[in-house]
């Protein structure tokens, strides 16, 4: 008798450790693409302290741009957020990684008026003076935009400068993710792939696939939501929309090749 109960606390014994051992840490990166969304999908993962900042900003001791909380230390998730400077080469092969996009019109007009108030009322960030040069010519997005197929020859290159020279709305979505061959290499690292357009479905989705409690949530703030607090006429007339299509037609490429090689929902674009 005493064989068996000696025999059954072992397993028991067993069991109870197996339950107990400690979950394996989950890590996965966020490549922060500028005016996408980011800084609210931060601000929503940082309340809980499961941000850090990236391996490359670690390892050559740069700022902490976020104000990252410091991690907590038996959180089952690390998130590396990786800055808009960096890209999926900076993420390591074979570790996950998550963004969002934005229709490429939409972001266009999103990070004009960005950089017109310099970053504010979220950010300080001051014009470069290739910036304030563009910024002294072009009082408005669609102003800039339709100045793309002036037949004034000046006008169409002081344009077409403006374009190359504001932050945001200079870079390309390329610029991320390199080649179609590279990001088709990194097929099995992509763990989420969201849209500005719907970022609180999105990101419902994404806390699911994390696992993470209902309290995280989405700030409501414009500051905090970087958005743009006073009213801006961001209306684009037609020739805009055609002359920003062709200016973008790579990076709606780009969105055409992620529609068709990840899995998520068409959503509508321009």
């Amino acid at each position: 008798m005493n064989t068996y109960k000696k025999y059954f606390a072992t397993i028991k014994a067993k069991i109870t450790k197996r339950i107990r051992r400690p979950q394996p840490k989950q890590s996965v990166h966020f490549l922060h693409i500028g005016k996408t969304g980011g800084t609210a999908v931060v601000y929503a993962l940082n309340q809980y302290n499961y941000c850090v900042i990236s391996p490359r900003r670690a390892r050559l001791n740069l700022p902490n741009l976020y104000k990252l909380n410091p991690p907590v230390e038996d959180s089952h998730l690390t998130i590396y957020v990786h800055p808009h400077n960096e890209s999926l080469r900076d993420v390591p092969p074979g570790e996950k990684v998550f963004f969002f996009l934005r229709d490429p019109i939409s972001r266009f007009v999103s990070g004009f008026y960005s950089r017109q108030s310099q970053g504010q009322p979220t950010y300080n960030s001051p014009w470069r003076p290739d910036e304030k040069i563009a910024f002294e010519h072009f009082s408005s997005a669609n102003q800039l935009a339709v100045a793309l197929s002036s037949t004034n020859k000046n006008e169409k290159a002081m344009a077409e400068k403006a374009m190359s020279a504001i932050y945001h709305i200079k870079s390309s979505y390329w610029e991320w993710f390199e080649s179609e061959e590279y990001l088709k290499s990194r097929l099995a690292d992509i763990f989420f792939v969201g849209f500005q357009e719907n970022l609180a479905q999105d990101f419902e989705i994404l806390k699911s696939k994390l696992h993470l409690p209902d309290c995280v949530y989405l700030p409501t703030d414009a500051v905090l939501a970087f958005k743009n607090r006073s009213p801006l006429d961001k209306t684009l007339e037609q020739t805009a929309i055609a002359n920003l299509k062709l200016w973008y037609q790579d990076d709606y490429r780009f969105i055409d090749l992620c529609k068709e090689i990840f899995d998520f929902r068409v959503l509508p674009i321009r």
